[in-house]
């Protein structure tokens, strides 16, 4: 039998260890070469270097510790009993329990102090907080965790973390006051503790003083970190949706490394991705042929395809296996590297413009209704006193939901495809935050220069004007329904190399259009993300029509953006997509992204005509 090796004598430790400190025998530890995950009794901590250093030791330590002591002091129910519904004040709600259940450990043994410590600079190295530059750009919950982290145990202020602390920390304390000193004492007692939370939440303005009996019904919120934290979808292991210890290291890796058991169980990420793909969304882990609507479309489109036996709406995971696929994804994310304060503020600014629209109203001192806990006192020291219920009003919001159609056509390699590929994952995440229901679509070709549709045609003895002539394919990236955080990765396929192909933006756009219509939402929004150049040379040499798919994709913009209640908006990337789509904007660089994004989706979303022109 082989040796052990040292790593695996320090992680038979590590595990006995962290099984003691968390009392349960079952809890299981594995490495990550990625992001440190909990999901249940499952921990994956990072992997140190095979001698083991000193500093990545104490960072595994660090936090198999934080993993244990949320294990042993938290209670997932209490926590999502009284989460505030508000996106940001849940994300601060999330962030000072973690720093709470920390505390108690840091307090009773100063090694797990020391390891904590280790684990919370690594984690903050991704957070924006570490790179802010002016109050704006910092996280408000990072630098809330942080000084009350400070408070509760004496602990310094990572270094990396400490200029942005300082650029809100006098906001911060002016407001809270002696809420620090409140919560100290109520360590132990988590409902107290979180009731003191919540008063400092209401001090820091960040809920409405009479929203805290919510009973944190909104599971959709996520923290504005770029931290996500959805398992309501999750196996039964799976941590409540408001726990916060899903805010570790590199985020955006932490969001698919929470859905596994163990680091072996990599075909649970495959099966939930499968059955949102296909256009009724029934499980069809096979490709299916596009079905559109063709009868619904006017005649004097004059555009026909010569056969779609061999097209495909395909999920992304099925074009790609796992290990190829997570690489990619990192790949994706060393791009993302300096972009996480553009996620913050458009997150941020996007939030408030939303919520102002669904902005939740009640009538206090009412006969009946819901206990106004805002009056608990006086249902305490009065019981007899009848006006203390409250009856919210009603708001008109219409459900939204946006889907993003990204060309995956061969003009589109290198770096807009990056950007295309950022976008989707800046957009949906902010959108999934604000709680609009997101879907991100690609379309390209199986083949260039034709494919089996060309060989048909061949075959055939080539009749004249045989309309398209390539095989589509569709993927689906992540379907509406489908939380964000088990679809990240397959993002990585776009920066596959062979992926990118030739592009028939129309029948994309057909075909997007065709699966927004079916949805239920009152508010659908289609954003094409393009080059604005269809092109597919097997079909435009046989028609002898050089404009043939620039045509029709004209033809079927006009159709949306006249005719149908979706609304219809693009962004070119590198390309002026303005000559197609009347609502439009072109962007040359990622940089750009924030500004225009926010400015195109909060038009539609406040348009009183929803953007459509006509």
């Amino acid at each position: 039998m082989a040796e052990e090796n040292p790593l695996d004598r320090f992680k038979l430790a590590l595990t006995g260890t962290a099984r003691a400190l968390a009392r349960e025998p079952d809890v299981e530890l594995a490495w990550s070469a990625d992001s440190p995950s909990q999901s249940g009794k499952h921990m994956r901590v990072p992997l140190p270097g095979r001698n083991i250093p000193a500093s990545q030791a104490r960072e595994a330590r660090g936090f198999a510790d934080s993993f244990s002591l949320r294990l042993r002091h938290h209670d997932a129910a209490v926590h999502g009993a009284g989460a505030p519904s508000e996106p940001l004040a849940r994300a601060c709600y999330d962030a000072v329990e973690q720093v709470r259940y920390e505390a108690l450990g840091s307090r009773e043994f100063s090694g797990i102090g020391d390891n904590l410590d280790a684990a919370i600079s690594l984690r903050t190295a991704s957070d924006p907080i570490a790179r802010a530059r002016d109050a704006d750009a910092v996280p408000l919950q990072s630098a809330l965790g942080l000084i009350l982290r400070e408070k509760l145990t004496g602990r310094a202020i990572p270094e990396r973390a400490a200029d942005g602390v300082e650029l809100v920390r006098d906001f911060i304390e002016s407001r809270i006051g002696d809420d620090f000193d409140a919560l100290t004492h109520s360590l132990s007692d988590q409902k107290a503790f979180q009731n003191l939370t919540l008063d400092m939440l209401r001090n820091l303005e960040l809920i409405d003083p009479a929203s805290e009996d919510q009973d944190g019904s909104d599971e959709e919120d996520e923290d504005f970190d770029g931290e996500d934290k959805q398992d309501e979808d999750e196996g039964e292991d799976a941590p409540d949706a408001g726990d916060p210890q899903d805010m570790e290291v590199a985020a955006d890796s932490a969001e698919g490394e929470g859905e596994g058991e163990a680091e072996g169980e990599a075909e649970m990420e495959e099966g939930p991705s499968d059955a949102e793909f296909g256009d009724e969304g029934d499980g069809a882990p096979m490709p299916v042929r596009p079905n559109r609507p063709w009868t619904d479309l006017p005649e004097t489109f004059a555009y026909e395809a010569y056969t779609d036996r061999f097209d495909e709406v395909v999920g992304a995971a099925e074009l790609c296996d796992f290990e190829e696929l997570e690489r990619l994804r990192t790949y994706l994310d060393s791009q993302l590297t300096g972009l996480q304060g553009i996620v913050t503020r458009l997150a941020n600014r996007l939030q408030r413009r939303l919520m102002a629209q669904q902005n939740r109203s009640w009538d206090f001192d009412q006969e009946e209704g819901l206990l106004d806990a805002a009056r608990l006192a006086r249902v305490v020291t009065q019981p007899g006193h009848s006006l203390s219920y409250k009856v919210e009003r009603d708001v008109e919001f219409k459900d939204t939901i946006v889907t993003l159609l990204i060309d995956n056509s061969g003009s589109m390699r290198g770096r807009p495809i990056s950007i295309a590929a950022i976008s989707a994952d800046i957009m949906a995440r902010t959108l999934e935050r604000c709680g609009v229901k997101t879907e991100i679509l690609g379309f390209t070709t199986r083949a260039w220069k034709g494919g089996q549709s060309r060989e048909a045609w061949l075959a055939d003895g080539k009749p004249a004007t045989p309309g398209r002539l390539n095989d589509l394919r569709h993927i689906v990236y992540k379907a509406a329904d489908e939380p964000w955080r088990r679809a990240r990765r397959n993002l990585g396929l776009m920066m596959r190399e062979g992926l990118l192909k030739e592009n028939i933006d129309g029948e994309a756009l057909l075909w997007a259009h065709d699966r927004l219509i079916r949805r239920a939402e009152d508010r659908r929004i289609l954003m094409v993300i393009s080059d604005g150049a269809p092109v597919d040379d097997s079909t435009l040499s046989a028609n002898n029509n050089p404009g043939y798919l620039e045509q029709h994709l004209r033809k079927v913009i006009e159709w949306i953006e006249t005719k149908s209640p979706v609304q219809l908006v693009a962004i070119g990337i590198g390309h002026d997509v303005t000559r197609y789509y009347r609502r439009a904007v072109t962007i040359m660089d990622v940089e750009q992204l924030g500004g225009t994004i926010i400015e195109q989706l909060a038009g539609l979303f406040e348009g009183e005509d929803g953007g459509r022109r006509g």
